[in-house]
């Protein structure tokens, strides 16, 4: 990855790998659909309105906007703030400051005062590619399950992420959601119903089964749709809520498959592979685990596609990995 990159159109367009059902709008119209049911939501972001699409929802609500400038820290804690007043605030930056830099906000201000504050991390993992390490977001998901009464939420897709949102306007704890770039490949129909707290399961495979979160779970359905036309039996089981964690569906995996992978776009430590692990550790089961992500180092630099490929967390790389273990 160090020499010249191998670049192709493909690499840099990012954005068309969905451009019938672009995510990005996902967060302001949901918030919008709240706001007409009379829920009382707010927003908030740290100069990314653009990014995250809540310029939408600020045209539609100024009156329930807030532009924080670059100060993620002041905006967790204006936002716990907020929600003393009865409002539910959403606000969204980067996942690589949420995650990291506004951890002291979101636990003491947020977590610990258990107020219903929505935090949106976006353009996770290793999706920023060439904009380097201080963008990728590898960590967030082991430092924000470590947050007691605090809900971790990874969304596949927009679908997924627009009905979970809409839970959110009604779940009585914190949540920090993690979602991507905004243009996602589609995973769900946008009438797939999903529950905070409850895996989607696709299927438990006699011989693996994948247990996948956030953009990983499009490269793992077609990992999985492969390996059973060769004959294979395989699963699939989209743990989009990380924390609290589906553990029925996790101990059926155990206590069917003959292997359990988990997959990622995260550091293998602390994130969903070591929540499934820990279940498994604890409880009777057959299968062994393998743990599949970002394998504890800071990611390269490169254009996302190229990223996605290197790691093994495209289709063709999951499919890699799992046959390795059969």
């Amino acid at each position: 990855m160090n020499a010249k990159p191998d670049l192709t159109p493909e690499s840099w367009q990012y954005r068309d790998l969905n451009s019938r059902a672009p995510s990005l709008s996902v967060l302001a119209d949901t918030l919008i659909e709240l706001a007409a049911e009379g829920h009382p939501v707010a927003a908030g972001t740290a100069d990314l309105q653009h990014s995250n699409g809540l310029v939408k929802f600020a045209e539609a609500h100024p009156d329930r906007f807030v532009q924080f400038g670059i100060s993620e820290q002041n905006m967790v804690s204006a936002a716990a703030g907020m929600a003393t007043t009865g409002m539910i605030p959403y606000v969204a930056t980067f996942a690589s400051f949420l995650g990291l830099l506004t951890c002291e906000q979101i636990r003491m201000d947020v977590a610990y005062c258990a107020q219903p504050v929505r935090m949106i991390g976006h353009h996770t993992g290793i999706s920023m590619g060439f904009y380097g390490t201080s963008h990728h977001a590898t960590e967030d998901i082991s430092t924000m399950r470590a947050i007691a009464d605090l809900a971790v939420i990874s969304p596949a897709d927009g679908a997924q992420f627009r009905q979970l949102l809409r839970h959110s306007a009604t779940y009585p704890l914190p949540i920090y959601f993690r979602i991507g770039r905004g243009h996602d490949p589609v995973v769900y129909d946008r009438n797939d119903s999903f529950q905070i707290g409850k895996a989607k399961v696709h299927g438990i495979g006699k011989d693996i089964t994948i247990i996948a979160c956030g953009m990983a779970v499009h490269g793992a359905k077609q990992a999985v749709e492969a390996l059973n036309e060769a004959g294979h039996s395989v699963g699939l089981v989209d743990m989009h809520t990380i924390k609290p964690l589906d553990e029925a569906a996790v101990l059926e995996a155990a206590q069917t498959s003959r292997i359990v992978l988990t997959v990622e776009e995260h550091n293998i430590l602390g994130g969903l592979g070591s929540a499934v692990a820990e279940i498994m550790a604890e409880s009777p089961g057959r299968a062994r685990l393998k743990r599949h992500g970002i394998m504890d180092e800071y990611a390269l630099i490169s254009p996302p596609m190229r990223l996605y490929q290197h790691y093994k967390l495209d289709g063709p790389g999951i499919r890699d990995v799992a046959q390795a273990l059969l």
